[in-house]
């Protein structure tokens, strides 16, 4: 018995790790070479109610507390290719505006098409000039009748270059958090135009700046109250770090899963690796920090789910989660010693894909800040 997945959450585990096992790491590593994965992947995840979790049921979504969640993400990373989680999962980020403050009309036509896996969706916020600071966005989105027009460029957006639809942070207002809003821009639109970016990891997630070019995008679009956008957006902060977090342990511990297995296979000076005191050492430390991050995660989502105040917690939550990251793909490459540096282990791709954990969904640095604030520091 465990105190937080019950009967339907395991079995929901197994049909992941299935989904995993048959549909993924058989073709994982061509794909990282390809720089994309098959979109008919978004259509067979969606088959599961892996893309429908959490989201309202009327629009084609399941019911699903934050451990389903913590299940799903956690059992994707068992792929060992930040890419197919980040592209395949984009939808987590993109939809919960439109969720919690889009028409009834809008979320009728957006929602049912990307949880059935039939278009993707993405999240537009960053641009060249901020970063963590969202107050700061520049892109404008200028009242013309019944349209907005808008002008401006993102960057680092995920599915940027495949998204059907975009759910884009503009500024409808004057400067600060109170002049943003929310629209939803189709992918087709007029003046939109993408350019993919190449990254360190994540290789087969597509990764672009997009630039809006006078696009006209109707009222209807708008999510929320113009001047609203900054809380809608931060509505969601919490689950999504929660999801970062549950993805880097879960990494880390295929990192710690490979080494294992490598080391009771290498032979060095006639013995196993992991009959040597100092590599057994090197993997107890890894299952430490592993576990002890993976209590915390869990511990967190329960009292979140409860509906207490856990910001400043779940904040350094994933800055404990992405430094374990660190130490374990690091370590793990470690052990393998030169076969580690070369293609084919997954501790080589999560090695390159460590430093996304610590700047994406909120830096390092401000997630300390944030919570120091929180705690009344």
């Amino acid at each position: 018995m465990h105190p937080f997945y019950t009967a339907e959450h395991e079995a929901f585990r197994e049909t992941v790790r299935r989904f995993v096992t048959l549909e993924i790491e058989p073709d994982v590593a061509t794909w990282e070479e390809q720089g994309q994965f098959p979109r008919d992947l978004y259509e067979k995840a969606a088959d599961l109610g892996l893309l429908g979790l959490g989201f309202p049921a009327e629009h084609g979504g399941i019911e699903a507390d934050l451990f389903f969640h913590i299940l799903a993400f956690q059992e994707l990373a068992r792929c060992g290719a930040g890419g197919v989680v980040s592209g395949l999962m984009s939808h987590t980020i993109g939809l919960p505006p439109v969720v919690n403050g889009g028409s009834e009309a809008l979320k009728a036509r957006v929602l049912p098409d990307v949880l059935s896996g039939r278009k993707i969706s993405a999240l537009a916020i960053t641009e060249p000039g901020c970063g963590s600071d969202v107050a700061a966005i520049r892109t404008t989105a200028r009242r013309d009748r019944d349209h907005y027009i808008v002008n401006g460029t993102k960057t680092f957006i995920t599915s940027g270059i495949r998204a059907d639809v975009l759910t884009v942070a503009v500024r409808t207002g004057g400067d600060g958090r109170e002049g943003i809003s929310v629209l939803v821009i189709d992918g087709d639109t007029p003046g939109l135009q993408r350019t993919p970016l190449k990254k360190m990891g994540w290789w087969c997630s597509d990764t672009a700046t997009l630039y809006f070019e006078n696009c006209r995008v109707p009222t209807a679009n708008l999510c929320g109250a113009e001047g609203a956008g900054f809380a809608l957006l931060a509505q969601n902060f919490n689950t999504e770090r929660i999801s970062l977090a549950a993805s880097a342990i879960a990494f880390a511990r295929v990192c710690l899963e490979e080494a294992v297995e490598y080391a009771r296979e290498r032979q060095t000076f006639g013995h196993r690796l992991i009959d040597h005191q100092v590599i057994r050492h090197k993997l107890a430390d890894m299952a430490m920090r592993i576990n002890a991050s993976q209590a915390q995660l869990e511990m967190l989502a329960w009292r979140a789910r409860d509906h207490q105040d856990v910001v400043a917690e779940i904040c350094l939550l994933k800055n404990q989660a992405s430094q374990t990251l660190e130490f374990c793909a690091r370590e793990g490459v470690q052990i393998f010693g030169g076969a580690g540096y070369l293609r084919g282990p997954k501790v080589e791709r999560i090695y390159r894909e460590v430093r996304v954990n610590a700047i994406g969904g909120g830096a390092e640095e401000i997630m300390r800040e944030l919570a120091a604030r929180r705690l009344g520091w």
